[in-house]
């Protein structure tokens, strides 16, 4: 059967659709996103403005029609940090559904760390032993660890790479004093949890997912996305030590000329690197691994594991 996951997040909306069924991995087939920035049109309220509210209508009948287009059985709808921490978010989702028929689900926190380690674990298997996941989108961290599809320890942070350009991070490049100030907000918030996560014990192997991930270890020398999937990626702290400060003087333009980082991510790149680089420290990570799979791929596999072993086939989820 042909799956969509409609992702509307801090930065993006975007539709994965993949052809899935249980028991086997789920092989992408079409991908159709925008860039919306839901967590930069927050006005001094907290609320999403009219005019995106009305971008986020657009964009989620353009994905519906795309997700039909590509003969999705069913599209499973859902939102993340910008919507869910919205002053108006019940009107928003209202509005959603009284126009384009779709009731988007709202995860918390724990339930992307959740669903984003269920994506991990079955990328990397059993044998991969405890993991630790970090997860960096536009409006927060996500850290889970256990050694079974269920974590034993999640925690969502408001660490998101666009939440924190927008508030701390004005200049272009930022006033030097500006990223100081944020550094140490980031290592202060990550390190009132990071005492939940280590008396489990030392992770068996340390991953990370996320655009803002896999751009970093691009940037420090990893493969390109064009090289496929299976190609093992890395980033390892020493890397990312050396490129903070080189990220903190450079304008946006300028990272956006760095391998694999794209126009629309540049300005985020910076505020992205000081929690990922907080993150490896805190928790003592000298190198972890990049995984293709993250949130989106949870969603879909949570899916699959509720269907009958006998169901091929779905009604459209709108």
């Amino acid at each position: 059967m042909r799956l969509g996951v409609l992702d509307v997040g801090s930065n993006t909306v975007h539709l994965l659709a993949v052809d899935a069924h249980r028991g086997a991995r789920p092989l992408p087939a079409h991908s159709h996103k925008t860039e919306l920035r839901l967590a930069e049109l927050l006005d001094a309220d907290g609320a999403i403005g009219p005019e995106g509210v009305d971008r986020l209508v657009a964009t989620v009948a353009e994905a519906l029609q795309a997700a039909e287009d590509k003969g999705c059985e069913a599209v499973l709808p859902f939102a993340t940090s910008a919507v869910r921490e919205a002053s108006n978010a019940d009107q928003v989702l209202a509005r959603v559904k009284e126009e384009t028929d779709v009731d988007l689900h709202v995860l918390t926190g724990d339930e992307e760390a959740r669903l984003t380690f269920l994506a991990a674990r079955r990328w990397f298997g059993w044998s991969a032993g405890r993991l630790l996941v970090l997860d960096i989108g536009g409006g927060s961290l996500e850290i889970a660890y256990g050694i079974d599809e269920e974590p034993d320890a999640v925690v969502s942070l408001p660490l998101g790479a666009g939440r924190l350009t927008a508030g701390w991070l004005p200049g272009d490049p930022p006033d030097p004093a500006a990223v100081r100030d944020l550094r140490r907000h980031v290592r202060a918030e990550i390190a009132r949890s990071v005492g939940e996560f280590t008396r489990f014990g030392e992770p068996d192997h340390v991953v990370a997912t996320s655009k803002t991930f896999r751009q970093l270890a691009r940037i420090a020398g990893a493969a390109r996305s064009a090289d496929g999937l299976y190609v093992q990626r890395e980033l390892s702290r020493k890397s990312l030590e050396e490129w903070v400060p080189k990220l903190a003087v450079m304008p946006a333009a300028r990272r956006a000329a760095l391998p694999g980082v794209s126009e629309g991510r540049a300005p985020q790149l910076l505020a992205g690197a000081l929690v990922a680089d907080a993150a490896m420290d805190l928790f003592g990570v000298d190198e972890l691994e990049i995984c293709p799979w993250a949130l989106r791929e949870g969603v879909i596999l949570r899916r699959l594991d509720q269907l009958p072993m006998t169901e091929v086939g779905a009604p459209t989820v709108r």
